[in-house]
């Protein structure tokens, strides 16, 4: 077995809390499916067959009665559930079950949907003997209406600036816009192996890492790093060019601000090694290929942390971490299966119009002179008679009522639509009831329970 795979499930979905409420975000319906089939699809096509999945109680107890799950996902699921209410990070998380990693690990988030050949990322990692290889992709525009926003000023992602050398393979630098000041600064170190860097932004992280064994070793004497995405990968871009205190030793450095004191002083130890590790060292000193060209040989023959980057181009890559990514999710998603629009199991009256672009959930219920439009329709949902729906995410166990109109609309599960009610550009919480003849513009529609209280003095 040359890799583990690690599915991070436990995750709360803080940035899309009016969806989460109810449903954990790894249980999200996308397309009719569990958000996390998605990477567990991913990873099973490429011949994984068993995966270890952290998560919560709850997750673990949906997971057991979700049909889809249990029909096609044919790996062992080795299921790892930490507290609900911890506050525990993904780095957190692997040094939780790091008695299980025996091997080279694959880390994948439970919210990541990608059509990504997963072997260019693995290859990339085997080929120049990395410590990391994560997959990043272009940042996608926000084409859709997000319910309770029509009209708002969007908010603005904090830009990731990514370092890369002449091949766009090698990962040089990393650093969010929030932790620049006003400057920014390349270390000496860095330019003085790597003269030309191509400092790229609009870069998102797929949240898709090959790590090494001595990675997650390296994080249960390391308690202070808690976050994958936020510390360790930026510690390790960094730290490939620091000064090593000995051929298989990297110097531990966790306080950015004060970089160079630290390298002097440190209190734990990176060891980048394997079991083949004097042979490959034997390899390396008398071959003349390196993985870099002209003079650049030291960084490779000398350096034993190294970082790289797949940046994906073109193809289908969405981390489902907000409502905006959510909505456009589902409208993607189904490009990624091939199975009917409408469920077997669905009842759809004759006078139903329903276009190539919406699908259509098992056990259904759909009335006469009803119209549904670039739609998901989920599971047990009624649809009465006279209801138009238009480019919305109808969730499992909906009830709309007769003569009612959905236009660019979230409904959650269980949620209850009165007769001749008009909602456009609304969310509609988990077993929220709206009035009849309601009309609704740009709501967020939530139960009290939801709302978050502000005691003013």
């Amino acid at each position: 077995m040359e890799f583990q795979a690690v599915l991070m499930a436990a995750g709360g979905g803080s940035r899309m809390t009016d969806l989460t409420y109810n449903t954990p975000k790894a249980m999200l319906p996308v397309g009719n499916r569990p958000l996390m089939w998605y990477p567990l699809n991913l990873l099973e096509r490429v011949g994984f067959e068993e995966v270890i999945v952290i998560t919560t109680k709850e997750v673990q107890r949906m997971m057991s009665t979700d049909s889809k799950l249990k029909s096609d996902v044919k790996m062992k699921l080795d299921v790892f559930c930490i507290q609900e209410d911890a506050d525990m990070g993904t780095a957190d998380a692997l040094r939780h079950i790091h008695r299980k990693i025996k091997t080279d690990i694959l880390v994948v988030s439970c919210d990541l949907i990608t059509d990504v050949a997963l072997h260019e990322v693995v290859d990339l990692f085997r080929a120049h003997n990395a410590t990391l290889a994560m997959l990043m992709s272009k940042a996608h525009e926000v084409t859709e209406i997000v319910p309770g926003q029509y009209g708002k000023k969007m908010t603005v992602e904090q830009r990731d600036f990514v370092g890369v050398d002449q091949s766009e393979k090698r990962l040089l630098f990393m650093a969010n816009e929030a932790d620049l000041r006003e400057e920014l600064s390349i270390r000496k170190s860095i330019t003085r192996k790597h003269p030309r860097m191509h400092i790229k932004t609009g870069l998102v992280d797929a949240h898709l890492y090959c790590l090494k064994k001595a990675v997650v070793d390296f994080l249960v004497d390391n308690k202070s790093i808690s976050s994958i995405r936020r510390e360790l990968v930026p510690y390790l871009v960094r730290k490939q060019f620091s000064k090593t205190t000995n051929s298989q030793k990297i110097t531990d450095d966790t306080e950015g601000q004060n970089q160079k004191k630290n390298e002097r002083s440190t209190n734990h130890e990176l060891l980048i090694s394997s079991r083949d590790e004097p042979l490959l060292q034997l390899a390396l000193e008398r071959s003349c290929w390196n993985d870099h060209r002209g003079d650049m040989s030291d960084s490779y023959h000398k350096g034993k942390l190294r970082c790289y980057v797949q940046i994906l181009d073109e193809g289908l890559c969405y981390r489902v971490n907000t409502l905006a990514a959510y909505i456009e999710a589902n409208r993607l998603a189904p490009k990624l299966f091939v199975e009917p629009a409408v469920h077997p199991s669905a009842v759809i009256s004759e006078g139903c119009q329903m276009g190539s672009d919406s699908i259509m959930g098992a056990l259904c219920q759909v009335a006469d002179r009803t119209s549904i439009k670039r739609s998901t329709i989920g599971n047990s949902t009624i649809v009465k008679e006279n209801v138009k729906i238009t480019n919305s995410i109808i969730m499992h166990g909906v009830t709309i009522e007769e003569g009612c109109n959905i236009q660019s609309s979230v409904i959650c599960s269980n949620a209850v639509i009165g007769k001749g009610a008009d909602l456009k550009y609304c969310l509609v919480g988990n077993g929220q009831a709206i009035e009849p003849k309601a009309k609704r513009i740009n709501e967020v529609i939530v139960g009290t329970d939801q709302l978050m209280e502000i005691w003013l003095p």
